[in-house]
C-alpha cells in the first residue's frame, strides 16, 4: 500500500532523525569515562560476563512480566481503546489502533510520553533527596519506568505486548535505547533487519537474548549518580537538598526523554514500514 503524502513527510523526518541522532562525536569527558568503564567491564572473565547477561535477562523478563499483568496496564490499555474510539468508533482491541491515521497515533502517543517523562522527573527529584528508601529503589523504579513506556508507546501503534513477539521486542527497543551512545547504531540497525526478515508476527524468530556486559555502562551511571546525589544531599537550601532533587529529576528526566523518543521513532517507522509492504 503507498504511502499518503503525510506518511512520506513523517518518513522522511524519521530519516533525517537518524542520521543526526546517531551520530557520535564523544567529548574528552566522555571518552575518559567509556575508557574507564570498558576498563571495569574487561576485568570480568567471559564466564562472569555472560553470568551477568543471563541475570540481567532475567530481571528484565521478570519486570516485564510484574508490568504486563499490573492493574495500571490494563487500566492504560482501556484507556487507550477509549481516546481511539475519539478518532473511529470501530476500535476494539489494541491491534485496530492501525486503523487511525499516523498522526492521530502519534498524537495519543505524544500524550502518555508527556506522563511517563513526568513520572521520570517526580522519581529522580525523590531519588535526589538523598534518603535511603527512594534512593535505593530509583534504579528498578527507572528500569520499570522505562520499560512500560517502550510497551505503551508499542499499544499506541497497535502492537499488542502480550504476544511473545511484541514482548521481545519491546525489551529489545528499551535495551538498545539505554546502551552507551557508540552502540545504539548497531542495535538500532538491528531491530530494522529483524523487522525486515520477520515472517510469523506471533513468534519471535530473532535472537532471544537482550543484554550484554556492554549494557552494564547503565547501573554504572547509575553508580556515579547516587555517588553525586550523596555527596549533595548535605548542601541544604531552607531544609531541603535542592541540588541533589536537581540532579536526580534532571538525570532521570533526560533517561526517560532518551528512551520514550527512540522508541516513538522505532514504531512510527515500523508503523509506516508495515503499511507500505503490506
Amino acid at each position: 500500500m503507498p504511502l499518503t503524502e503525510r506518511e512520506e513527510q513523517i518518513w522522511q523526518e524519521i530519516k533525517n532523525w537518524e542520521e543526526n541522532f546517531f551520530t557520535y562525536e564523544p567529548t574528552d569527558f566522555g571518552r575518559t569515562y567509556e575508557k574507564w568503564a570498558t576498563r571495569q567491564m574487561d576485568m570480568l572473565s567471559e564466564e562472569m560476563q555472560e553470568t551477568i547477561g543471563e541475570y540481567v535477562d532475567s530481571v528484565l523478563f521478570h519486570i516485564h512480566a510484574l508490568i504486563q499483568n499490573s492493574q495500571f496496564q490494563l487500566d492504560m490499555k482501556q484507556r487507550l481503546l477509549s481516546e481511539a474510539r475519539v478518532f473511529r468508533e470501530d476500535i476494539f482491541e489494541i491491534e485496530d489502533l492501525k486503523k487511525c491515521s499516523i498522526d492521530q497515533l502519534s498524537y495519543m502517543a505524544d500524550q502518555q510520553i508527556a506522563r511517563n517523562r513526568l513520572l521520570s522527573f517526580s522519581q529522580g527529584g525523590l531519588a535526589g533527596t538523598g534518603g535511603l528508601l527512594f534512593l535505593g529503589t530509583d534504579f528498578p523504579a527507572m528500569v520499570a519506568l522505562g520499560i512500560r513506556s517502550v510497551q505503551s508507546i508499542a499499544m499506541h501503534y497497535g502492537y499488542d505486548i502480550q504476544r511473545p513477539s511484541e514482548m521481545m521486542r519491546s525489551l529489545k527497543v528499551y535495551h538498545a535505547a539505554t546502551m552507551p551512545k557508540r552502540y545504539q547504531q548497531e542495535k538500532w540497525d538491528e531491530l530494522m533487519e529483524e523487522l525486515r526478515e520477520e515472517e510469523d508476527p506471533i513468534f519471535y524468530a530473532g535472537k532471544d537474548v537482550i543484554a550484554d556486559v556492554s549494557w552494564m555502562s547503565h547501573p554504572i551511571q547509575q553508580i556515579v549518580k547516587m555517588m553525586a546525589i550523596m555527596l549533595l544531599r548535605k548542601k541544604l537550601t531552607q531544609g531541603l537538598p535542592i541540588f541533589g532533587m536537581a540532579l536526580g529529576a534532571v538525570m532521570n528526566y533526560q533517561q526517560s526523554r532518551k528512551i520514550t523518543e527512540i522508541a516513538h521513532k522505532f514504531y512510527q517507522k515500523r508503523y509506516l514500514f508495515e503499511k507500505y509492504n503490506g
